[in-house]
């Protein structure tokens, strides 16, 4: 399984809703809380190819975006293989 990783803020309501879906996926992740680590934020925005807002979610080296990108996948059938790969 390829290493995953979420950007986040611990109190957003979208941030505890991806980490519930890759719960439910029995999914193992990284959290990096970028207000505990605020100098993580450059990082994700600088991965995330500009985008700021949390979570941002990625599996491996794909930058999967955040919690509606995340769900779409899902709906769409294809987080699964993405997570398994």
């Amino acid at each position: 399984m390829k290493p995953i990783e979420i950007y986040l803020r611990t109190w957003c309501p979208y941030c505890i809703a991806a980490k519930g879906l890759l719960d439910k996926k029995g999914a193992a992740y990284t959290v990096i809380d970028i207000e505990a680590e605020p100098e993580r934020r450059r990082e994700m925005i600088e991965r995330a190819n500009g985008r700021s807002t949390v979570p941002q979610i990625f599996v491996g080296e794909t930058h999967v975006g955040g919690f509606d990108d995340l769900s779409a996948l899902d709906r769409a059938g294809r987080l699964d293989p993405l997570l398994a790969a």
